[in-house]
């Protein structure tokens, strides 16, 4: 249906703004919305397979009498009506503050957008892999356990000899080939199981390995027993402790990551950093990027003020575990190297012990671990490394994709066999992936191709932001679940954690299982966030202890100030608001700008949301913060794109009560969900990208299709000073992104984003042609 009422108004889809789909879609769930007809509540459908309407809510079926008046009242054409608007007195100024949901007619701009089809790949022609005319018994014995090889994958696992570079595309069974390799080298050519090792990132990952391992034939545990199969962190660690086992006694190990933000707080302190103020996580991250890309101490040049306090910390950090005798997980692999390469006698023993070395997801090594594996494999050069350059995704933790590219350099001699048969997903998703990643110049060049075709070619939909993302997901899903599908089918990717707040929130709402990251704290939490709605929540509550300990970073105080305000509070019977006003001994801009922001809180209370945080960042120097300190130490999450997306949050609320309650409710489930996601065996997935990696599922949705999302912003700018590496490491994000999926694929490619115009990912374009799926219903 095509009409409904709401707030006593009948309402036409096709001369409502874009803009408030989502805010009716709401309105209808709480009942809100009924027939001009029958007066029976609506709800307003809005997802990816069909034009939006109105439909019944109590009843299975439309009823007739209601579509055919409807249809009748729709064949007349809409007209505009006269606009209901709200001025305000402001400065001398009349400005519109409201207009009616009616108000105006949809621009073309305005309009919905169909979702549409990628299809301009050529026909599906299955590939027809013959097998080998030599045979060997053992291989003959393999498929007699059904374990299949193609032609690429078979002379991987026969070239046994020399360096060799396997570039396993996504999907194309690089674990079978790791597996069946190791197989064929101990039965079939002799080789000593106690001269191979077999290196994954993963524990994970080395077990799935040996499980796989017991599969071949002849295959036991004495055999495997005898190999060394683990993580790079694993093996190398067994190394030096049994090297050093005094040093390198597992007591010493800071097995937990708050174990070294409390060191480098030690440190922070000399610095006469703030601790509720300082991001010691990302110092943490970029002192483990120093060490994993052989960066010393000394070696460090910082570019800036983050760098040089962070440098700081990384030397003092060092020098405090060097006094108490401590190591951390980066120092499992610092440490290897430098013993390595301090005695040449342990080395070459490693060298004539180890002659066959086996690497997986190769794309992802770091320095350390590469100067390592060349060291060890310097004397046999039996290196065997399986990777994919077009999935190299980790530079933030020193992975570099130039390994790859470079390493028939490194490795004189080398034989590059490609895996070039996918047999995760379906023609259309991996020809499309292919003329995704296919712009990147620094790749070694492949194509990919599907061993099998279906009906479901990749799909664009357009929400108009990303409240009607959330919306369209979830209820895309839940037409599948109804139809036969199950909720672990699905997966729900983003590029960043924020970027998962409004499914999250969606998903809540819906009833349906699902599981996101265990690291992923709730939006609300976030320190730029938490500092916003701190003034919202003192406008309602004076008194409100931890969100006035969240105010004082805003405003550039101490936290030492805080028990100032609290003292005052008491001794002059105030309110902490009222008390912080009262603080002495502040610089004089300080002084002033809390002088005339503290009358302000109790204005606060009365307004929307939205006005209510427009306010905090104009009138009382909320900018000045997010300027200051919304980006220091994280160039993927800044402040003030933190602030955007709690501005869309906020429109949809009409009170501040209303408002933070939502808030409070989301932080909460966010918490239950981490506890309820061990019990969740069958739910969809939330995760990054970046986590999805390895993983696949039957459909999946990538959120964020647009640039500054997918290209994210910093990669952006980097490309707009010259640099490329960042960009194309973005496009391989994206193709990562699209091979997880097997069967369906759909992205999002949002109208808004953060309240500003988007536009479609430079990634996706070249892709783009405009063949509606479905016409409006």
């Amino acid at each position: 249906m095509e009409h409904a009422v709401y707030q006593g108004k009948t309402i036409r889809l096709s001369s409502l703004s874009r803009a408030m789909y989502q805010s009716i879609y709401e309105a209808s769930i709480s009942g809100q919305v009924t027939c001009p007809y029958c007066e029976e509540p609506l709800k307003l459908y809005i997802g990816i397979q069909k034009h939006p309407y109105f439909h019944h809510a109590t009843s299975p079926f439309e009823r007739s009498e209601c579509i055919k008046k409807d249809r009748k009242r729709a064949e007349k054409p809409a007209t505009k009506p006269k606009e209901n608007v709200t001025y305000v007195e402001r400065n001398g100024f009349r400005v519109p503050v409201s207009r009616s949901v009616s108000s105006s007619a949809q621009s073309n701009d305005d309009k919905w957008k169909n979702t549409t089809t990628l299809s301009n790949f050529p026909a599906f022609k299955p590939t027809v892999q013959k097998n080998s005319a030599h045979d060997t018994g053992y291989q003959q014995m393999l498929k007699d356990q059904h374990i299949l090889l193609d032609a690429n994958q078979q002379e991987a696992v026969t070239t046994t000899e020399g360096p060799l570079l396997v570039l396993a595309g996504a999907g194309s069974g690089k674990t079978r080939v790791l597996t069946a390799r190791t197989a064929f080298m101990i039965h079939e050519r002799s080789i000593d199981p106690r001269s191979i090792m077999l290196v994954t990132f993963t524990a994970k990952a080395a077990k799935e390995m040996k499980e796989r391992l017991r599969s071949y034939p002849q295959m036991n545990d004495r055999v495997l027993n005898q190999m060394l199969v683990g993580t790079f962190h694993s093996i190398f660690y067994r190394m030096v402790a049994h090297h050093d086992p005094h040093t390198w006694n597992m007591n010493n190990l800071l097995k937990w990551e708050w174990q070294k933000e409390q060191m480098v707080k030690t440190a922070a302190r000399e610095l006469h950093l703030d601790e509720k103020e300082f991001p010691f996580d990302q110092a943490l991250q970029q002192i483990g990027y120093w060490k994993n890309t052989l960066i010393g101490v000394r070696d460090v040049r910082p570019q800036d003020q983050w760098e040089e306090r962070v440098h700081y910390l990384y030397k003092r950090y060092e020098e405090m575990k060097k006094r108490d005798g401590l190591f951390d997980f980066d120092d499992m692999l610092y440490g290897c190297y430098q013993t390595l390469l301090e005695n040449p006698a342990l080395l070459a023993r490693y060298q004539q012990r180890f002659r066959y070395f086996l690497i997986d997801e190769f794309q992802d090594i770091n320095k350390v671990q590469y100067e390592i594996i060349k060291l060890l494999s310097r004397e046999s050069k039996n290196l065997c490394v399986v990777g994919d350059d077009d999935q190299s995704i980790y530079a933030f933790r020193g992975s570099d994709p130039s390994f790859i590219l470079n390493f028939d350099t490194d490795f004189p001699g080398t034989q590059v066999v490609t895996l070039s048969q996918n047999y995760r997903s379906t023609h259309s998703i991996v020809t499309s992936a292919n003329g995704v990643i296919a712009k990147n110049k620094a790749r070694r060049v492949k194509k990919m191709f599907a061993q099998f075709h279906n009906d479901h070619a990749p799909l664009l939909f357009y929400p108009y932001d990303e409240e009607e993302e959330a919306t369209m997901i979830v209820t895309d899903i839940k037409e599948r679940i109804q139809n036969g599908d199950n909720p672990s089918d699905f997966a729900i990717l983003y590029r960043t954690h924020s970027a998962s707040r409004a499914v999250f929130e969606r998903l809540t709402q819906s009833n349906l299982p699902f599981v996101l990251d265990k690291d992923s704290d709730s939006f609300y939490k976030r320190r730029m966030v938490r500092s916003m709605l701190s003034f919202l929540r003192l406008s309602l509550d004076p008194n409100h202890a931890s969100a006035i300990q969240d105010l004082v970073m805003a405003l550039f105080l101490k936290q030492s100030v805080v028990n100032d305000i609290k003292a005052i509070s008491i001794l002059e019977d105030l309110s902490l608001v009222e008390a912080l006003g009262k603080i002495e001994n502040l610089q004089a801009f300080q002084q002033k700008k809390i002088q005339r922001i503290v009358p302000r809180f109790k204005s606060l209370s009365n307004l929307s949301p939205l006005a209510a945080l427009e306010m905090v960042s104009k009138d009382m120097g909320f900018d000045d913060f997010v300027k200051k300190r919304g980006n220091e130490g994280n160039k993927m999450e800044k402040g003030s794109d933190d602030v955007r997306d709690l501005k869309v949050v906020a429109k949809k609320f009409k009170t501040i009560p209303e408002f933070l309650e939502h808030v409070d409710h989301m932080i909460a489930m966010n918490e239950e969900m981490k506890v309820m996601s061990k019990q969740f065996h069958d739910s969809i997935q939330l995760t990054t990208i970046h986590r999805a990696k390895g993983l696949e599922y039957k459909y999946v949705y990538v959120l964020g299709g647009v640039d500054g999302s997918l290209p994210h912003d910093y990669a952006l700018e980097s490309y707009r000073n010259g640099e490329t590496e960042a960009l194309e490491e973005e496009r391989r994000l994206l193709y990562v992104a699209m091979t997880r999926a097997k069967e369906a694929l759909a992205l999002s490619i949002l109208q808004t984003r953060r309240g500003k115009t988007a536009y479609p990912s430079r990634f996706i374009k070249p892709l783009l042609i405009k063949q509606p799926l479905l016409s409006p219903k």
